[in-house]
């Protein structure tokens, strides 16, 4: 019983039993619950073979309730005492109390000494906590359980009938006709339920008390009269009565289960003989094949080849990979068919299965244990023959390789050994065949290792009677014989090549010398050849002169350079004396270089006859420098007066610019006549530009007798023309600003005078720090706050439109008449519209159409703000709004 039943069985049972400690006084109650109980446990207690005849007497010494516990619950209990003390009864009775308690029950107010006392209030109360612990609580009903479970389980077989209408455990049954309706349901044959009336009780309870003793073994727990004679049936008795009814058919169904059960016996017994006959059947097969297969694995006969008896080895890998694994496999099978049958006979209870003589488990492994031996041995064997076989092939393949490798190596040595390509060697390929001659003596002291393991190979496979020993005998005395040939040839070809060596680096010797001084006098011949050809190119008389001097050092040396032609001239001729003599196949020329006699000699020839035509072309040179220099003091002397001229105009111009005598008309008319005397030079520019043409002409790039060039003169003139024109149109400017602003001559010249002061390097503008400081010093307010920097940022949009970062006094004169002029005009703007407007704070667009021209006033009315005062009419304007619009919120 677990917790949840537990709590659910004593949630139940507590109401119960303080409702039944005050019923159980009424004598109807107690004599129904003595009948039912007493009944009920007799129908548990025949199955040990006794029973009780008084309920509060049976139970004193506690053996027959200790009894009735094992029969009920099928368990054993503790050793009861059997003694007849009180002491041993309490004892008795508290192992049946504690064996109540441990299945989860609680019992209240029930203790061992009332039950051995004859309490029999208190022994029906124990009777009724084991009936519901042990014949109700485990009645399940869709997931109801207990007294609910037992109720749903009678409405559920009753609801069909008619009359009958199960709703408790008392007056619900007195008719009987719901005890005839359970009967009815599940025993259709034992009753009659259609001639059943509901107003007769007694033949209905009697009826179904009778049939149910008869037919379904349920004790008459109750008598009809009892019942019927009883205005409420007791609970306890019904509920035991009805339980009794609900385990006689649940024991039909189970009766259904066994005869279910027996089919599946006799299915699993057919099944177990058919798993009988196939292990037969396994059986023999298995052991047949392993008849067969045992000679097979167990004939040891080798073979003489290697390809043979890999074979063998791979017919045994398909017996192993591809014929054993399906044996394997009905091997495992049988056993575990064997293993199957068994645990299927014995939980049937049936015997052991004995398969026939020689087909047991036993008799199989022994079988496959054999099997396992032979193929072991067979395995070893096979290994044993190939590795016997590897060793011989391994040998003779050794052999054969090294042979192989060997005769390789020695293709076409004799023949390299024989070539007399020394003969028309040089000097370094001669030394290159000695190195490459050592170096194959190395190759050949170690190729002697080789033919010593050629030799044993083969003496070793004669030793084990190797079946093709004598192409192998064969091969190995050609190798030795070829071997010896090819030492004496390497011994007479290295005196060949050490006596040849000897002679040649004589004449190496001769060729190197030879090398070294021609070397140097043909890189000599070869520059004096390209000097004397060289298309010199000089500018100035000094040049020419250097050069002539240069080549009459150069005409100087020719002497001794003949007599070092003839000298080396000389070296070659030893040489071909000793080719000569020696009779030595020289095949190539002087490895040391390219140059030869002939070339030394057609040079030289050159050199000669190059000498007279420099004379003559430096000659004509000399005269043309004479002639180019008188160019360049010519033009350098205008150049030298022109130049400076420019310059102090430049100078002069930029001074009347800033200085203030008189007027600006008196200024204007100062430069007009500056402007004509500049005019009047223009004849002198053109005629530097006549002789800078000769010059040009001549090609004259340079003149150290001035430093102005042509273009500095002309981009000089051009700036001079350009300076006084832009200074005559600045004073035409400034007039013009002057009487259309009307700014005085006073104001003009402290403009000036301001802008000059701070114009520290007179270079005619202000930077952006000087223009800042030029207006605080005429008034304006600019701090250094943002609003300050604001304005100053405002200011410079307005005379450096472009972002130049300079100011020209041009542009300082404009904006100040504009900050003069705007501040005056705004004024008067203002005094006008006041006298249209007369005392009225707005002006109406009537006002305007009549007093101004049609075009001036819409130009006003477009930029007037609507008047919203209080005094406001249609069509009224805020005149104010105007000033605004054209001269900003500051000039108001």
């Amino acid at each position: 019983m677990d917790h949840y039943d537990s709590q659910q069985t004593n949630d139940y049972m507590q109401p119960e039993e303080d409702w039944d400690r005050d019923l159980l006084l009424d004598p109807a109650w107690e004599k129904q619950q003595r009948k039912t109980f007493t009944a009920w446990c007799n129908s548990h207690l025949r199955k040990a073979g006794t029973q009780i005849e008084n309920i509060e007497e049976d139970f004193r010494d506690g053996l027959k309730l200790m009894l009735l516990l094992e029969v009920i619950s099928g368990e054993r209990l503790a050793k009861p005492e059997r003694g007849k003390m009180r002491v041993h009864k309490i004892s008795n009775v508290n192992k049946a109390l504690d064996f109540i308690a441990s299945k989860g029950v609680k019992l209240v107010s029930i203790g061992a000494e009332e039950i051995v006392d004859g309490n029999v209030k208190m022994t029906l109360g124990m009777i009724w906590t084991i009936i519901l612990r042990f014949a109700i609580q485990d009645i399940s009903v869709e997931e109801t359980s207990a007294k609910e479970g037992l109720l749903l389980w009678c409405q559920r077989k009753t609801a069909p009938y008619k009359n009958v209408n199960i709703q408790n455990f008392h007056i619900s049954w007195k008719d009987g006709l719901g005890f005839c309706a359970l009967i009815h349901r599940h025993r259709p044959e034992l009753i009659d339920y259609g001639k059943l009336r509901k107003d007769d009780p007694l033949t209905n309870l009697n009826t179904a008390f009778d049939v149910a003793e008869k037919y379904l073994d349920i004790p008459k727990m109750l008598d009809a009269e009892d019942i019927v004679g009883t205005a409420r049936p007791d609970e306890k008795a019904i509920m035991t009565y009805v339980s009794s009814f609900y385990h006689a058919f649940s024991g039909a169904q189970k009766a259904e289960t066994a005869a279910n059960r027996i089919c599946k016996v006799l299915a699993v017994n057919q099944e177990n003989e058919q798993l009988m006959e196939d292990y037969e059947k396994l059986a023999s097969d298995l052991l047949e094949w392993i008849r067969r297969t045992i000679p097979w694995l167990e004939n040891r006969v080798p073979e003489n080849t290697m390809h043979a008896m890999q074979q063998k080895l791979e017919d045994f890998r398909d017996y192993r990979r591809l014929h054993k694994p399906p044996k394997v496999q009905e091997k495992c099978q049988l056993e575990i068919n064997f293993n199957t049958l068994q645990t299927k006979l014995r939980l049937s209870n049936r015997p052991a299965f004995m398969p026939s003589e020689g087909r047991m488990v036993s008799d199989i492994n022994n079988a496959w244990g054999c099997l396992e031996q032979a193929e072991k041995g067979y395995e070893e064997w096979l290994l044993n023959e190939i590795r016997r076989l590897e060793r011989l092939d391994h040998l003779a393949e050794k052999f054969r390789q090294k042979a192989s490798i060997h005769e390789a190596w020695t293709d076409g040595k004799e023949a390299m050994l024989r070539q007399k390509d020394y003969e028309t060697a040089t000097l370094s390929e001669i030394k290159a065949l000695l190195k490459k001659h050592e170096a194959f003596e190395s190759d050949l002291a170690a190729h002697q290792d080789r033919v010593e393991q050629i030799a044993a190979i083969a003496q070793e496979l004669n030793e084990l009677d190797y079946y093709d020993s004598p192409s192998v005998n064969a091969r190995c005395q050609k190798i030795c014989d070829q071997w010896d040939n090819l030492g004496a040839l390497t011994q007479k070809r290295r005196e060949a090549l050490e006596r040849t060596e000897k002679l040649l680096e004589t004449i190496d010797q001769l060729y190197l010398e030879y090398a070294k001084r021609a070397a140097p006098f043909n890189n000599w011949m070869e520059g004096a050849m390209e000097d004397l050809q060289d298309t010199f190119i000089v500018h100035t008389i000094e040049e020419i002169q250097g050069l002539t001097t240069a080549h009459e050092q150069f005409k100087a040396t020719l002497p001794d350079a003949d007599k070092e032609r003839l000298a080396i001239l000389g070296i070659h001729n030893e040489v071909s004396k000793i080719v000569q003599t020696y009779h030595v196949n020289m095949a190539g020329t002087n490895p040391y270089t390219t140059i030869t006699p002939q070339e030394i000699n057609g040079k030289w020839d050159h050199v000669r006859q190059l000498v007279p035509r420099r004379d003559q072309a430096l000659t004509e040179e000399h005269a043309r420098q004479q002639h180019n220099e008188r160019l360049r003091k010519q033009f350098g002397a205008q150049a030298n007066v022109i130049g400076p001229w420019i310059q102090t105009k430049m100078e002069e111009i930029g001074r009347i610019s800033i200085e203030m005598h008189g007027t600006l008309e008196d200024q204007l008319n100062h430069l007009r006549q500056y402007e004509k005397s500049i005019v009047n030079y223009k004849p002198k520019i053109d005629q530097l530009e006549g002789d800078h043409q000769l010059i040009q002409e001549a090609l004259i790039f340079d003149n150290k007798h001035t430093n102005y060039t042509m273009e500095h003169i002309r981009v000089g003139w051009e700036q001079l023309l350009t300076t006084i024109a832009r200074t005559i149109n600045e004073v035409e400017n400034q007039i013009l600003t002057r009487d259309a602003k009307g700014i005085s001559q006073e104001q003009m010249n402290e403009f000036r005078a301001s802008f000059n002061h701070f114009d520290r390097d007179h270079s005619g503008t202000l930077g952006p720090e000087e223009f800042k400081a030029c207006l605080i010093s005429l008034g304006y307010d600019i701090g250094n706050d943002p609003q300050g920097e604001a304005e100053f940022a405002r200011i410079m949009s307005i005379v450096d439109p472009n972002r130049l970062g300079v100011v020209t006094f041009q542009a300082f004169i404009d904006f100040m008449s504009r900050e003069t002029a705007d501040t005056d005009t705004a004024d008067q703007v203002m005094a006008s519209f006041k006298i249209l407007a007369g005392d009225k704070n707005y002006i109406t667009v009537d006002e305007l159409r009549r007093e101004l021209p049609p075009d001036q006033a819409e130009y006003c009315i477009a930029r007037m703000a609507p008047y919203t005062g209080p005094d406001a009419v249609p069509g009224a304007l805020d005149y104010m709004s105007f000033s605004t619009a054209l001269y900003g919120e500051s000039d108001l």
